[in-house]
């Protein structure tokens, strides 16, 4: 639940309606959660049998890397670009993710989507990722003045590209925009 309300906090600040008026709480969440993270990650390295192992392993980097960007941009003046990596955070949602209901009332159709329902979770959980970490990234690399002015309409236009609908409403200027774009719809 901390994780999934700290990626909310990260999305809401990139709105300009809520991250303006609202920017000390949301600032204020933000160290809620990294300070929360952090004696999270500390308390794993104290009472995991090999330390370095889990520091290298790959939810221990996602930890590590959702922590970073704050005590950075801490140290860095203007490197608050940084903190959208916290989006990382959702790769460790994975690991709850379980469907374990089943419902006898299912028709045959229901029941095949029931036993493909791994299968279709991994999917739909591969899609949202990549959905709000290209998102989050194009709205790092593009930015308000190309039309990317939230992470939600970043992520509007991922969904966008990666279904290759292409309203072609927003689109890359730059050419590392560019290289993105041509990924997502490959992806798609």
């Amino acid at each position: 639940m901390a994780i999934l309300l700290s990626i909310l906090v990260v999305v809401l600040d990139s709105v300009s309606a809520i991250g303006g008026p609202y920017a000390e709480p949301m600032y204020l969440l933000e160290w809620f959660f990294t300070l929360l993270f952090t004696v999270e990650y500390a308390a794993r390295l104290a009472t995991v049998r090999y330390p370095l192992r889990y520091a290298i392993s790959f939810y221990g980097l996602i930890d590590l890397l959702s922590l970073l960007p704050t005590y950075i941009s801490l140290l860095l003046p203007g490197s608050e670009a940084l903190l959208d990596i916290r989006i990382l955070r959702l790769l460790r949602v994975l690991r709850i993710f379980k469907l374990t209901l089943y419902f006898e009332e299912y028709t045959r159709l229901g029941e095949a989507l029931a036993a493909s329902r791994r299968k279709i979770m991994v999917f739909l959980s591969v899609v949202l990722m990549a959905v709000l970490i290209l998102g989050t990234v194009m709205y790092v690399v593009e930015g308000p003045e190309h039309g990317y002015t939230s992470i939600p309409t970043a992520m509007y236009w991922a969904i966008v590209t990666m279904t290759t609908v292409g309203y072609g409403d927003i689109t890359p200027q730059t050419a590392v925009g560019k290289a993105i774009a041509s990924f997502m719809m490959l992806l798609g």
